[in-house]
């Protein structure tokens, strides 16, 4: 599913990823791990097409079959709102929109039809206990059910990968568990792949593969 060969990133005179290769497998659940400044946000931005590595070193990316590293600015974009998904620590959503416009949001920019969609994030919606809340605005949503909202917006295009930053370290310890159940449920009942940064050990260890960095490289 994901094949990065020799990533490597510098910010100015910084050099942050030095040649990471990384090979994750379709339905794989795999967390990144590592003390702050290891290189582990620079490097799911990359892999989710956020960023770009530099290329000199002869770097390539494929996602899905297809090397992301030789599209232009247009069809990376397009790429990146069909087949990847987003979870973030804080769940971006926007907050003059409800819980269900909140989750539409990438399926309009796709350009697939408003009824189509709604129906969609309704079963999203419900799939994830909030289908008693989808005209709820954020601020009426408490944390956990607020990330509950993101990780339907990251599913509603049907992605093959998603990615996830610290996406349980906004949360209580109670729906920071659920989150993390909730992953699981996913890949098992619709195949998703999941790679995940986070310093959460427990679902660092729940995952199928835990992958250390250090200093710009994985250790393990």
């Amino acid at each position: 599913m994901i094949e990065a060969t020799n990533i490597h990133k510098y910010y100015d005179e910084l050099h942050v990823l030095k040649g990471v290769n990384l090979s994750i497998s379709k339905g794989e659940i795999v967390s990144i791990v590592g003390a702050s400044g290891a290189g582990k946000t620079t490097l799911l931005q990359i892999l989710g097409t956020l960023d770009r590595p530099d290329t000199e070193n002869g770097s390539s990316l494929i996602i899905n079959g297809q090397d992301v590293l030789l599209l232009k600015d247009k069809a990376l974009s397009k790429f990146r709102n069909q087949q990847l998904g987003f979870i973030f620590q804080f769940h971006q959503l926007l907050p003059e929109f409800t819980a269900l416009e909140n989750v539409c949001i990438p399926a309009y920019i796709a350009g697939k039809p408003k009824a189509e969609t709604e129906t969609e994030a309704k079963k999203l919606l419900e799939y994830l206990g909030l289908s008693h809340r989808i005209n709820h605005k954020p601020t009426a949503l408490s944390g956990g059910e607020q990330q509950r909202v993101a990780v339907a917006r990251s599913l509603i295009n049907k992605p093959a990968v998603i990615f996830a930053d610290e996406p349980s370290g906004n949360l209580d310890t109670a729906s920071a568990e659920n989150l993390h159940k909730l992953f699981f449920k996913l890949r098992d009942e619709m195949g998703q792949t999941f790679v995940i940064v986070t310093h959460n050990e427990e679902l660092a260890n729940m995952a199928d593969r835990k992958l250390v960095m250090s200093d710009g490289r994985i250790l393990i």
